[in-house]
Protein backbone atom coordinates (compact mmCIF):
# COMPACT_ATOMS: atom_id res chain seq x y z
CA UNK A 1 0.00 0.00 0.00
CA UNK A 2 1.34 3.01 -0.96
CA UNK A 3 1.36 6.43 1.42
CA UNK A 4 -0.23 9.96 0.67
CA UNK A 5 2.99 12.23 0.86
CA UNK A 6 2.71 14.16 4.29
CA UNK A 7 1.85 17.58 4.26
CA UNK A 8 4.68 19.32 6.06
CA UNK A 9 3.67 22.08 8.84
CA UNK A 10 6.13 25.10 10.09
CA UNK A 11 5.85 26.78 12.52
CA UNK A 12 7.20 30.52 12.12
CA UNK A 13 6.80 33.48 14.67
CA UNK A 14 4.77 31.44 16.99
CA UNK A 15 1.72 31.31 14.69
CA UNK A 16 1.18 27.79 13.06
CA UNK A 17 0.10 27.35 9.07
CA UNK A 18 -0.17 25.10 6.95
CA UNK A 19 2.14 25.19 3.96
CA UNK A 20 2.12 22.79 0.58
CA UNK A 21 4.74 22.13 -1.44
CA UNK A 22 4.92 24.19 -4.40
CA UNK A 23 5.98 21.04 -6.70
CA UNK A 24 6.15 17.04 -5.78
CA UNK A 25 9.32 15.41 -7.07
CA UNK A 26 8.81 14.15 -10.59
CA UNK A 27 8.23 10.24 -11.07
CA UNK A 28 11.28 8.86 -12.82
CA UNK A 29 11.70 5.11 -14.78
CA UNK A 30 9.21 5.60 -17.18
CA UNK A 31 9.13 2.62 -19.13
CA UNK A 32 6.69 1.64 -22.15
CA UNK A 33 6.14 -1.93 -24.11
CA UNK A 34 3.11 -4.12 -25.16
CA UNK A 35 0.70 -5.93 -22.34
CA UNK A 36 0.70 -8.85 -23.98
CA UNK A 37 1.13 -10.77 -27.53
CA UNK A 38 -2.30 -9.37 -28.51
CA UNK A 39 -0.53 -5.72 -29.20
CA UNK A 40 -4.33 -4.17 -28.13
CA UNK A 41 -3.15 -2.05 -24.69
CA UNK A 42 0.55 -0.53 -24.20
CA UNK A 43 1.49 -1.05 -20.41
CA UNK A 44 3.35 2.21 -18.76
CA UNK A 45 5.16 1.97 -15.73
CA UNK A 46 7.20 4.25 -13.52
CA UNK A 47 8.54 5.37 -10.08
CA UNK A 48 7.59 7.41 -7.34
CA UNK A 49 7.48 8.07 -3.47
CA UNK A 50 3.70 6.76 -3.57
CA UNK A 51 1.90 9.39 -4.84
CA UNK A 52 -1.24 10.06 -7.01
CA UNK A 53 -0.32 10.14 -10.72
CA UNK A 54 -2.07 11.82 -13.92
CA UNK A 55 -1.22 9.71 -17.38
CA UNK A 56 -1.81 11.59 -20.78
CA UNK A 57 -0.55 11.16 -23.83
CA UNK A 58 1.90 13.59 -25.49
CA UNK A 59 2.01 14.20 -29.28
CA UNK A 60 5.61 14.62 -30.76
CA UNK A 61 4.72 17.17 -33.63
CA UNK A 62 0.95 15.22 -33.78
CA UNK A 63 -1.57 16.41 -31.43
CA UNK A 64 -2.10 15.19 -28.33
CA UNK A 65 -4.94 12.80 -28.04
CA UNK A 66 -7.03 13.52 -25.12
CA UNK A 67 -6.71 10.85 -23.21
CA UNK A 68 -6.70 11.48 -18.96
CA UNK A 69 -6.12 8.45 -16.48
CA UNK A 70 -6.20 9.66 -13.10
CA UNK A 71 -4.54 7.21 -10.50
CA UNK A 72 -4.86 7.06 -6.56
CA UNK A 73 -1.73 6.52 -4.15
CA UNK A 74 -3.15 3.35 -3.25
CA UNK A 75 -2.96 1.50 -6.79
CA UNK A 76 0.12 -0.16 -8.64
CA UNK A 77 2.84 2.25 -10.40
CA UNK A 78 1.81 0.87 -14.01
CA UNK A 79 -1.51 1.49 -16.22
CA UNK A 80 -2.24 -0.41 -19.39
CA UNK A 81 -3.85 2.09 -22.01
CA UNK A 82 -6.01 0.98 -24.73
CA UNK A 83 -4.09 0.76 -28.45
CA UNK A 84 -6.71 2.52 -29.77
CA UNK A 85 -6.41 5.66 -27.55
CA UNK A 86 -3.40 6.40 -29.72
CA UNK A 87 -4.12 8.06 -32.95
CA UNK A 88 -2.80 6.21 -35.68
CA UNK A 89 0.30 7.44 -37.78
CA UNK A 90 1.58 9.91 -35.36
CA UNK A 91 4.49 10.22 -32.78
CA UNK A 92 3.67 10.16 -29.28
CA UNK A 93 5.06 9.45 -25.42
CA UNK A 94 3.33 8.95 -22.47
CA UNK A 95 3.34 11.51 -19.89
CA UNK A 96 3.30 10.73 -16.47
CA UNK A 97 2.76 13.52 -13.15
CA UNK A 98 1.69 13.52 -9.41
CA UNK A 99 -1.43 14.80 -9.25
CA UNK A 100 -5.23 13.99 -8.72
CA UNK A 101 -8.68 15.48 -10.67
CA UNK A 102 -9.69 17.80 -7.81
CA UNK A 103 -6.51 19.23 -6.25
CA UNK A 104 -4.14 19.33 -9.93
CA UNK A 105 -1.24 18.70 -10.93
CA UNK A 106 1.94 18.86 -8.54
CA UNK A 107 4.93 17.59 -10.27
CA UNK A 108 6.41 18.18 -13.80
CA UNK A 109 5.56 15.31 -16.03
CA UNK A 110 7.72 12.33 -16.75
CA UNK A 111 7.77 10.86 -20.23
CA UNK A 112 8.62 7.44 -21.90
CA UNK A 113 10.44 7.47 -25.05
CA UNK A 114 9.00 8.12 -28.27
CA UNK A 115 7.46 6.14 -30.61
CA UNK A 116 5.53 6.14 -33.51
CA UNK A 117 1.65 4.60 -34.41
CA UNK A 118 2.54 3.88 -37.90
CA UNK A 119 -0.49 2.17 -39.26
CA UNK A 120 -0.78 -0.71 -41.48
CA UNK A 121 0.33 -0.49 -45.42
CA UNK A 122 -2.19 0.00 -47.63
CA UNK A 123 -2.30 -2.76 -50.20
CA UNK A 124 -2.71 -1.78 -54.21
CA UNK A 125 -2.66 -3.72 -57.34
CA UNK A 126 -4.68 -6.47 -56.50
CA UNK A 127 -5.83 -9.53 -58.93
CA UNK A 128 -7.85 -12.19 -59.43
CA UNK A 129 -7.22 -15.00 -61.38
CA UNK A 130 -9.80 -18.21 -61.43
CA UNK A 131 -9.03 -21.72 -60.43
CA UNK A 132 -12.25 -23.59 -60.63
CA UNK A 133 -14.76 -22.45 -57.91
CA UNK A 134 -12.29 -20.60 -56.65
CA UNK A 135 -10.13 -17.56 -56.78
CA UNK A 136 -6.45 -16.46 -56.52
CA UNK A 137 -5.62 -13.11 -55.51
CA UNK A 138 -2.13 -11.57 -55.35
CA UNK A 139 -1.75 -8.24 -54.37
CA UNK A 140 1.30 -5.44 -53.87
CA UNK A 141 2.48 -3.25 -50.84
CA UNK A 142 4.28 -0.49 -51.25
CA UNK A 143 7.46 0.12 -49.36
CA UNK A 144 7.11 1.57 -45.72
CA UNK A 145 7.58 5.26 -44.90
CA UNK A 146 10.91 6.53 -42.81
CA UNK A 147 10.26 5.68 -39.33
CA UNK A 148 11.49 8.42 -37.22
CA UNK A 149 11.78 6.43 -34.19
CA UNK A 150 13.62 3.31 -35.18
CA UNK A 151 14.00 1.03 -32.47
CA UNK A 152 11.37 1.93 -29.90
CA UNK A 153 10.12 -0.04 -27.52
CA UNK A 154 6.37 -0.91 -29.13
CA UNK A 155 8.36 -1.46 -32.98
CA UNK A 156 6.70 -4.80 -33.69
CA UNK A 157 9.12 -7.13 -36.61
CA UNK A 158 8.28 -5.93 -40.06
CA UNK A 159 6.17 -8.43 -41.92
CA UNK A 160 3.46 -9.12 -39.43
CA UNK A 161 1.07 -6.84 -40.87
CA UNK A 162 -2.42 -9.29 -41.51
CA UNK A 163 -4.21 -8.78 -44.66
CA UNK A 164 -8.07 -10.40 -43.65
CA UNK A 165 -9.89 -11.19 -47.68
CA UNK A 166 -13.65 -9.93 -47.64
CA UNK A 167 -16.45 -9.98 -50.02
CA UNK A 168 -19.52 -8.00 -50.69
CA UNK A 169 -22.18 -10.11 -52.86
CA UNK A 170 -25.68 -9.12 -53.93
CA UNK A 171 -27.68 -8.24 -50.67
CA UNK A 172 -25.30 -8.80 -47.99
CA UNK A 173 -23.28 -6.54 -46.11
CA UNK A 174 -19.23 -7.49 -46.30
CA UNK A 175 -18.43 -10.63 -44.90
CA UNK A 176 -15.03 -12.34 -44.38
CA UNK A 177 -14.02 -15.25 -46.23
CA UNK A 178 -10.84 -16.47 -45.59
CA UNK A 179 -8.22 -16.31 -43.03
CA UNK A 180 -5.74 -13.38 -42.15
CA UNK A 181 -2.40 -13.99 -43.67
CA UNK A 182 0.83 -11.98 -44.00
CA UNK A 183 1.75 -12.86 -47.37
CA UNK A 184 0.20 -10.93 -50.78
CA UNK A 185 -1.33 -13.74 -51.79
CA UNK A 186 -4.36 -15.69 -50.64
CA UNK A 187 -6.80 -18.26 -52.07
CA UNK A 188 -10.71 -17.49 -51.66
CA UNK A 189 -12.35 -20.62 -52.00
CA UNK A 190 -15.64 -21.17 -53.74
CA UNK A 191 -15.82 -17.38 -54.83
CA UNK A 192 -17.91 -16.65 -58.16
CA UNK A 193 -18.83 -13.20 -59.50
CA UNK A 194 -20.61 -11.22 -59.39
CA UNK A 195 -18.67 -9.74 -55.83
CA UNK A 196 -17.27 -6.90 -55.12
CA UNK A 197 -13.80 -7.93 -52.85
CA UNK A 198 -11.22 -6.36 -50.63
CA UNK A 199 -8.08 -6.51 -48.22
CA UNK A 200 -8.85 -5.39 -44.47
CA UNK A 201 -4.77 -4.54 -43.58
CA UNK A 202 -4.24 -4.53 -39.63
CA UNK A 203 -1.89 -3.59 -37.75
CA UNK A 204 -1.57 -3.13 -33.70
CA UNK A 205 -2.68 0.37 -34.22
CA UNK A 206 -5.17 0.63 -37.08
CA UNK A 207 -7.01 -1.35 -40.12
CA UNK A 208 -7.69 0.25 -43.59
CA UNK A 209 -9.46 -1.28 -46.45
CA UNK A 210 -7.18 -2.11 -49.73
CA UNK A 211 -6.40 -4.05 -52.74
CA UNK A 212 -10.32 -3.50 -54.24
CA UNK A 213 -11.50 -6.05 -56.61
CA UNK A 214 -14.89 -5.87 -58.95
CA UNK A 215 -15.70 -9.52 -60.00
CA UNK A 216 -18.36 -8.42 -62.70
CA UNK A 217 -20.23 -10.92 -64.63
CA UNK A 218 -20.69 -10.43 -68.45
CA UNK A 219 -23.41 -10.89 -71.32
CA UNK A 220 -22.67 -9.98 -74.77
CA UNK A 221 -25.21 -9.71 -77.49
CA UNK A 222 -24.74 -9.47 -81.55
CA UNK A 223 -26.64 -7.90 -84.37
CA UNK A 224 -25.25 -9.44 -88.05
CA UNK A 225 -27.26 -8.11 -91.54
CA UNK A 226 -29.59 -10.62 -92.43
CA UNK A 227 -28.62 -10.32 -95.73
CA UNK A 228 -25.57 -9.39 -97.92
CA UNK A 229 -23.66 -9.44 -100.78
CA UNK A 230 -21.08 -11.46 -101.24
CA UNK A 231 -17.60 -10.09 -101.14
CA UNK A 232 -18.22 -6.85 -99.46
CA UNK A 233 -17.54 -5.29 -96.30
CA UNK A 234 -20.22 -6.56 -93.69
CA UNK A 235 -20.66 -4.48 -90.32
CA UNK A 236 -21.56 -6.40 -87.25
CA UNK A 237 -22.35 -4.70 -84.10
CA UNK A 238 -22.84 -6.01 -80.55
CA UNK A 239 -22.49 -4.93 -76.95
CA UNK A 240 -21.30 -6.80 -73.82
CA UNK A 241 -23.39 -5.44 -71.00
CA UNK A 242 -21.86 -6.21 -67.40
CA UNK A 243 -23.25 -6.84 -63.58
CA UNK A 244 -21.54 -5.68 -60.38
CA UNK A 245 -22.17 -5.14 -56.93
CA UNK A 246 -22.07 -1.66 -54.88
CA UNK A 247 -21.82 -1.63 -51.25
CA UNK A 248 -22.52 0.84 -48.97
CA UNK A 249 -21.98 1.07 -45.37
CA UNK A 250 -24.28 -2.21 -44.31
CA UNK A 251 -25.56 -3.82 -47.94
CA UNK A 252 -24.32 -5.00 -50.94
CA UNK A 253 -26.42 -4.50 -54.39
CA UNK A 254 -26.36 -5.51 -58.26
CA UNK A 255 -26.11 -2.68 -60.70
CA UNK A 256 -25.78 -3.24 -64.39
CA UNK A 257 -22.66 -1.76 -66.10
CA UNK A 258 -20.24 -1.36 -68.88
CA UNK A 259 -16.58 -1.13 -69.82
CA UNK A 260 -14.10 0.05 -72.39
CA UNK A 261 -11.38 -1.64 -73.70
CA UNK A 262 -12.86 -5.46 -72.96
CA UNK A 263 -10.88 -8.13 -76.05
CA UNK A 264 -14.37 -9.36 -78.71
CA UNK A 265 -13.43 -12.14 -80.78
CA UNK A 266 -15.96 -13.06 -83.75
CA UNK A 267 -16.31 -16.39 -84.80
CA UNK A 268 -17.66 -17.69 -87.60
CA UNK A 269 -19.77 -21.33 -88.43
CA UNK A 270 -20.36 -22.37 -92.33
CA UNK A 271 -22.43 -24.97 -91.34
CA UNK A 272 -24.78 -26.47 -88.64
CA UNK A 273 -22.91 -28.61 -86.40
CA UNK A 274 -19.32 -27.07 -88.18
CA UNK A 275 -16.57 -25.73 -86.29
CA UNK A 276 -16.40 -22.13 -85.07
CA UNK A 277 -13.01 -20.50 -86.40
CA UNK A 278 -11.88 -17.22 -85.80
CA UNK A 279 -12.97 -14.29 -88.30
CA UNK A 280 -11.87 -10.88 -86.56
CA UNK A 281 -11.56 -9.45 -83.30
CA UNK A 282 -12.24 -5.87 -81.38
CA UNK A 283 -12.76 -4.51 -78.21
CA UNK A 284 -15.38 -2.86 -76.44
CA UNK A 285 -15.92 1.28 -76.68
CA UNK A 286 -17.81 3.45 -73.73
CA UNK A 287 -20.82 1.99 -73.02
CA UNK A 288 -19.57 -1.46 -73.83
CA UNK A 289 -20.27 -1.60 -77.98
CA UNK A 290 -18.07 -2.68 -80.47
CA UNK A 291 -18.06 -3.23 -84.43
CA UNK A 292 -16.25 -5.40 -86.57
CA UNK A 293 -15.93 -5.35 -90.40
CA UNK A 294 -16.12 -8.57 -92.35
CA UNK A 295 -15.96 -9.51 -95.78
CA UNK A 296 -19.05 -11.63 -97.00
CA UNK A 297 -17.69 -15.01 -97.87
CA UNK A 298 -20.84 -17.30 -97.59
CA UNK A 299 -23.71 -17.98 -95.56
CA UNK A 300 -22.91 -18.61 -92.01
CA UNK A 301 -23.60 -18.45 -88.45
CA UNK A 302 -21.54 -15.78 -86.31
CA UNK A 303 -21.13 -14.87 -83.03
CA UNK A 304 -19.20 -13.10 -80.57
CA UNK A 305 -17.06 -14.49 -77.69
CA UNK A 306 -15.23 -12.15 -74.95
CA UNK A 307 -12.89 -14.30 -72.75
CA UNK A 308 -12.50 -14.01 -69.14
CA UNK A 309 -10.53 -10.46 -68.62
CA UNK A 310 -9.07 -9.82 -65.71
CA UNK A 311 -6.74 -7.00 -64.74
CA UNK A 312 -6.08 -5.10 -61.58
CA UNK A 313 -9.31 -4.25 -59.33
CA UNK A 314 -11.08 -5.60 -61.97
CA UNK A 315 -12.64 -8.93 -63.18
CA UNK A 316 -15.10 -9.68 -66.21
CA UNK A 317 -16.43 -13.29 -66.65
CA UNK A 318 -16.20 -14.40 -70.31
CA UNK A 319 -19.25 -14.73 -72.13
CA UNK A 320 -21.15 -15.57 -75.80
CA UNK A 321 -23.70 -14.22 -77.75
CA UNK A 322 -26.63 -16.43 -79.72
CA UNK A 323 -25.14 -17.59 -82.84
CA UNK A 324 -27.02 -15.05 -86.09
CA UNK A 325 -27.32 -15.80 -89.30
CA UNK A 326 -26.37 -13.78 -91.97
CA UNK A 327 -27.22 -15.24 -95.56
CA UNK A 328 -24.79 -13.63 -98.82
CA UNK A 329 -25.99 -13.56 -101.80
CA UNK A 330 -24.02 -13.21 -105.30
CA UNK A 331 -22.48 -10.33 -106.19
CA UNK A 332 -22.74 -9.08 -109.96
CA UNK A 333 -19.64 -7.11 -110.83
CA UNK A 334 -20.53 -6.16 -114.40
CA UNK A 335 -23.74 -7.20 -116.68
CA UNK A 336 -23.84 -5.26 -120.16
CA UNK A 337 -23.89 -5.32 -123.80
CA UNK A 338 -20.33 -5.86 -125.71
CA UNK A 339 -19.79 -3.00 -128.07
CA UNK A 340 -22.70 -1.07 -126.25
CA UNK A 341 -26.52 -1.47 -126.32
CA UNK A 342 -27.15 0.18 -129.48
CA UNK A 343 -26.95 -1.98 -131.99
CA UNK A 344 -28.17 -2.18 -135.73
CA UNK A 345 -30.61 -5.57 -137.02
CA UNK A 346 -29.10 -8.38 -137.49
CA UNK A 347 -25.98 -7.74 -135.67
CA UNK A 348 -24.70 -10.28 -133.58
CA UNK A 349 -25.13 -8.88 -129.95
CA UNK A 350 -23.35 -10.18 -127.00
CA UNK A 351 -24.10 -9.87 -123.44
CA UNK A 352 -21.11 -11.03 -121.02
CA UNK A 353 -21.41 -11.34 -117.22
CA UNK A 354 -18.94 -11.13 -114.42
CA UNK A 355 -19.83 -12.38 -110.65
CA UNK A 356 -18.28 -12.92 -107.29
CA UNK A 357 -17.78 -15.72 -106.33
CA UNK A 358 -15.61 -16.93 -109.28
CA UNK A 359 -17.95 -19.79 -109.69
CA UNK A 360 -18.14 -22.68 -112.42
CA UNK A 361 -21.91 -23.45 -113.30
CA UNK A 362 -24.75 -22.48 -115.46
CA UNK A 363 -26.68 -18.94 -115.83
CA UNK A 364 -30.09 -18.03 -117.46
CA UNK A 365 -30.73 -15.76 -120.34
CA UNK A 366 -33.99 -14.21 -119.79
CA UNK A 367 -36.51 -11.59 -121.94
CA UNK A 368 -39.04 -9.37 -120.64
CA UNK A 369 -42.23 -10.14 -122.53
CA UNK A 370 -44.06 -7.49 -120.95
CA UNK A 371 -45.68 -9.07 -118.76
CA UNK A 372 -43.07 -11.38 -117.14
CA UNK A 373 -39.47 -12.88 -117.43
CA UNK A 374 -39.17 -15.75 -120.08
CA UNK A 375 -36.14 -17.75 -119.21
CA UNK A 376 -34.21 -18.22 -123.09
CA UNK A 377 -31.51 -20.01 -122.73
CA UNK A 378 -28.82 -21.48 -120.23
CA UNK A 379 -24.67 -20.38 -120.31
CA UNK A 380 -22.35 -21.56 -118.43
CA UNK A 381 -20.14 -19.76 -116.09
CA UNK A 382 -16.53 -20.19 -115.87
CA UNK A 383 -14.36 -18.85 -113.46
CA UNK A 384 -16.84 -16.38 -112.53
CA UNK A 385 -17.91 -14.81 -116.31
CA UNK A 386 -20.28 -16.08 -119.19
CA UNK A 387 -20.80 -14.33 -122.59
CA UNK A 388 -23.82 -15.27 -124.52
CA UNK A 389 -24.27 -14.21 -128.43
CA UNK A 390 -27.10 -13.48 -130.15
CA UNK A 391 -28.17 -12.17 -133.49
CA UNK A 392 -30.50 -8.64 -133.42
CA UNK A 393 -33.29 -9.88 -135.87
CA UNK A 394 -36.35 -6.80 -135.21
CA UNK A 395 -35.84 -3.10 -134.75
CA UNK A 396 -37.13 -1.80 -131.42
CA UNK A 397 -36.34 -1.81 -127.65
CA UNK A 398 -35.94 -4.91 -125.46
CA UNK A 399 -34.84 -6.29 -122.00
CA UNK A 400 -33.07 -9.08 -121.06
CA UNK A 401 -31.16 -10.11 -117.94
CA UNK A 402 -29.35 -12.47 -116.23
CA UNK A 403 -30.34 -14.84 -113.32
CA UNK A 404 -27.71 -16.30 -111.55
CA UNK A 405 -28.86 -19.81 -108.76
CA UNK A 406 -27.48 -20.23 -106.00
CA UNK A 407 -24.32 -21.73 -105.54
CA UNK A 408 -21.93 -23.10 -102.87
CA UNK A 409 -18.72 -21.28 -102.30
CA UNK A 410 -15.79 -23.29 -99.84
CA UNK A 411 -18.53 -24.82 -98.02
CA UNK A 412 -21.25 -22.08 -97.33
CA UNK A 413 -24.03 -21.25 -99.39
CA UNK A 414 -24.47 -18.25 -101.58
CA UNK A 415 -27.61 -17.04 -102.62
CA UNK A 416 -28.33 -16.55 -105.99
CA UNK A 417 -29.32 -13.58 -107.63
CA UNK A 418 -30.31 -11.47 -111.21
CA UNK A 419 -28.95 -8.37 -112.83
CA UNK A 420 -30.73 -5.90 -113.46
CA UNK A 421 -32.55 -5.33 -116.96
CA UNK A 422 -30.00 -5.03 -119.87
CA UNK A 423 -31.83 -2.90 -122.27
CA UNK A 424 -30.84 -2.92 -125.81
CA UNK A 425 -32.00 -0.70 -129.18
CA UNK A 426 -31.95 -2.74 -132.15
CA UNK A 427 -31.82 0.35 -135.21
Amino acid sequence: MRKVPAVAFALLLGASTLTACSSDPVPTGVTIGWADNTHQAVQVSWKDSDAPNRITIQGVVSTSPSYVKYLAASEPNTWAIPASAFPPDGNYKVAVEIGTSIGGVTSKAALSPMFDTDGPLRPTDAVATPTGNDVVVTWKVPPPEPDFSPGDPLDVPRGSQLYVPVVGTAGQPFRVVGPGTTTTRQVVKNLRPPYYFQLRATNEWTSLTGGEILGRTSSTSLAVPTLWTFGLSMPIRGRTVQQEISCAESLCAARRTSSAGLPVVLLGQSKAGGPWVQVGRSVTQLGGYFDVRVNASGTRNFRAYVPLTSRVGNLSTASSSKPALSRSKIQIASALYSGGNVRNRNDVVTAVLAVRPNMNQQAIFQFWNGKAWVSIKQTPIKNGRAALAFRATRPGMFAYRFLVPNTQYLGMAVYGTATGSLVLRVR
